[in-house]
């Protein structure tokens, strides 16, 4: 069981309940909410709401998020690519197509089936469906991810995440060319007002900041490192559709009519760094850019020959 507290302050009042908690529970379903808000685990100023209060300014939720049950996770003998382990991390490069944890519908061939395989100690904050797990990339997104061995690394990675001081950058190929050669997003995020499994700017979301650099131009796209400032659900995907610029293959922000026969957007985690949680030294590991990826950007640069 997880109990998460909040204060509500002069941005976010005004907005109901449930909306507050699908932008609060990203990775949780309309559903979920609507289930935590009837079993009463969420509460205001510790007194039970229905969905549709608008909350206050300095009114205290309370939320309990109950451990997962009746789910068996197996392990799973699927090899990964390991850049770096010791007794407290394990650094993956996650493949493309690759689910992080299961979820509902999704029960095996994700990264937490093989390294319960791998490991016979993973950090249990996350109960059992991510253990280990300290933050996630999309199914389609591949790159570095870092794995907490124990609750300690992972209370340590969780406040850099928190505190935003974890160095994340990503490599993107958009659609379009973008004109300036660097610059900032900074547009809130949340629950698509009409599309649930959507994420959108929306003027009560959270917080969200993506910087963003040219790397290369091509005929008709740009390919660009984004560093997040913040970590939410599908932020660069939606960050840069927001200022015209969707990536490419992207199938829930982007074009309609892809160019490309691809699985899925063209995203890649490149760079991870942090403070290791037991030796206090930073450390940084990159991973190149996976084969297919590289195979259209080849096809690009070709055309301005």
């Amino acid at each position: 069981m997880e109990l998460m507290n909040f204060i509500i302050d002069s941005e976010t009042k005004g907005i109901r309940l449930d909306v507050f908690l699908s932008n609060t529970l990203e990775d949780k379903s309309r559903s979920y909410i609507q289930g935590l808000i009837e079993k009463e685990n969420v509460k205001v100023n510790d007194v039970i709401k229905k969905s549709n209060y608008k909350l206050k300014e300095n009114d205290k939720i309370s939320i309990i998020v109950p451990e997962p049950v009746g789910l068996d996770v197996e392990p799973e003998n699927i090899p990964l690519n390991i850049l770096y382990e010791d007794s407290d991390v394990i650094i993956i490069s996650k493949p493309q197509g690759m689910v992080v944890h299961p979820a509902s519908g999704v029960y095996s061939g994700t990264l937490v089936n093989a390294l319960l395989y791998l490991c016979k100690d993973l950090s249990g904050i996350n109960g059992v469906t991510r253990p280990g797990i300290v933050h996630r990339i999309d199914k389609d997104t591949s790159g570095v991810l870092v794995i907490a061995k124990n609750d300690n690394a992972h209370n340590k990675l969780a406040e850099q995440l928190k505190d935003h001081s974890m160095t994340r950058a990503y490599i993107a190929l958009t659609e379009g060319i973008i004109k300036n050669d660097e610059g900032t997003v900074e547009a809130n995020l949340g629950r698509h007002p009409i599309e649930k499994i959507k994420m959108a700017v929306v003027k009560d979301g959270r917080h969200a900041v993506t910087h963003y650099k040219v790397l290369e131009r091509f005929k008709t796209n740009t390919l660009v490192e984004c560093r997040l400032e913040t970590g939410r659900t599908h932020q660069i995907r939606v960050h840069m559709a927001h200022i015209g610029h969707p990536l490419v293959g992207d199938p829930v922000y982007g074009y309609k009519k892809q160019r490309f026969n691809l699985e899925g957007q063209m995203l890649h985690a490149r760079l991870l760094g942090f403070i290791h949680p037991s030796t206090g030294q930073y450390m940084e590991f990159e991973s190149p850019i996976p084969e297919n990826f590289q195979r259209v950007i080849n096809v690009l640069k070709n055309e301005l020959k």
